[in-house]
């Protein structure tokens, strides 16, 4: 009986403080409402409510396809890399998330001998 209160209690506390500390992708927008990408931290992203951080894992998707001129997307990779940034960035949340799709995408180039063309 005690042990199952021990684990209800740990519970309600580790899921009140994730829920509280969830906010709008929108806080982290200058008084314009534009939000710089290049300086959003992962403690940013990693705080933001999951469809603000799907959102925004998306536009970096396509920020960085664009400037590499591709066109297409294999969904089921870029989702699996979306979610592998996310959880670097719970991990690192000091770092930059642009830091953080740097560090996936090149250990998903390794692991798949994918060579970059210099």
């Amino acid at each position: 009986m005690i042990a199952k209160k021990l684990i209800l209690g740990c519970a309600g506390i580790v899921f009140a403080g994730h829920a509280f500390a969830q906010v709008e992708l929108k806080t982290y927008a200058d008084r314009d409402g534009y939000l710089d990408v290049q300086k959003l931290t992962c403690a940013q992203l990693a705080n933001t409510f999951q469809e603000d951080a799907d959102y925004l894992a998306a536009w970096y998707s396509g920020w960085y396809n664009g400037l590499g001129k591709k066109h297409m997307m294999q969904v089921s990779r870029a989702k699996a890399l979306q979610h592998e940034v996310i959880v670097h960035c719970k991990a690192n949340p000091g770092k930059k998330v642009i830091e953080a799709i740097d560090v996936v995408f090149k250990d998903y180039r390794t692991d798949q001998g994918i060579k970059m063309k210099k």
